[in-house]
């Protein structure tokens, strides 16, 4: 890979996420800012369209939402690949997955709920726990707690580490997952990993993950103090994608958790 530094443009360059993506490059000597673009229309000094960010960057960074996160990465495929993609965005449906491992034919994405080095360690935890702890005897809830304008729940980082627990049980998570309670609703079933939402005020991001048993609980938590965590993550993402074949990877890929 070159020396030079890779060239990145940023999406949602208006966004929270946008904003603190172009502070985290700024005197970077793997990467630098060549672009920043939000939706058409909007105006911002230092804004340019999406083709004069396509046409410099070899990389571009996304954490605006599914929809915008797909249409990139299919006009990217459009254009004949070239570019990797970083996606932040949290939500996707099934007609969004579908279309963008398509777009990945051509594409290098690596797509994470959570860009965050300690949340990738607490999937590792979360796993080898619910390997080791038996359905039977041991209850698992996920819990986490957002800002107000979050638009997804549970959190795309909620899913990843249910997701783990499931892996280290060997189920499939949509077959145990209970997302809701309401009303009467019974007793706990056996073996259903649970996930409790708030949403509210500022909170960046709280996760944890409780093993309830009937006797003892053990409790496995992350919590985020700063959005520039994410933000690192994901531009460490962009360096590291620099001539990977396309395909869709994750985070724990470029931290080297998991093979490639």
């Amino acid at each position: 890979m070159s020396s030079s530094p890779v060239r990145i443009a940023v999406a949602g360059a208006l966004g929270r996420m946008g904003k603190a993506v172009a502070a985290t490059l700024e005197g970077r000597a793997d990467a630098t800012t060549v672009a920043r673009f939000d939706r058409p229309g909007a105006e911002d000094e230092g804004l340019v369209a999406l083709e004069s960010a396509l046409a410099g960057a070899q990389a571009i960074i996304d954490f605006t939402i599914p929809e915008a996160s797909v249409a990139l990465a299919e006009t990217i495929a459009a254009a004949g690949g070239g570019i990797a993609l970083i996606i932040g965005s949290t939500g996707f449906n099934a007609e969004q997955d579908a279309r963008l491992a398509k777009a990945a034919e051509s594409v290098t994405i690596v797509r994470s709920g959570n860009f965050s080095l300690g949340v990738n360690m607490l999937m590792g935890l979360v796993r080898q726990a619910a390997t080791a702890l038996p359905a039977s005897d041991w209850d698992i809830e996920v819990f986490e707690a957002h800002h107000k304008r979050k638009i997804d729940a549970p959190s795309g980082t909620a899913l990843m580490l249910g997701q783990a627990a499931a892996e280290g049980r060997g189920v499939v998570l949509s077959e145990v997952e209970d997302r809701a309670r309401d009303g009467v609703t019974g007793a706990r079933t056996e073996g259903a990993i649970g996930f409790s939402v708030v949403r509210g005020g500022g909170i960046i991001g709280e996760h944890s993950v409780i093993f309830a048993g009937e006797s003892e609980s053990l409790t496995i938590s992350h919590s985020a103090i700063d959005r520039g965590l994410f933000a690192r993550g994901a531009v460490a993402a962009a360096v590291w994608a620099q001539g990977k074949a396309p395909g869709i990877y994750d985070m724990q890929q470029v931290l080297g958790f998991r093979g490639i």
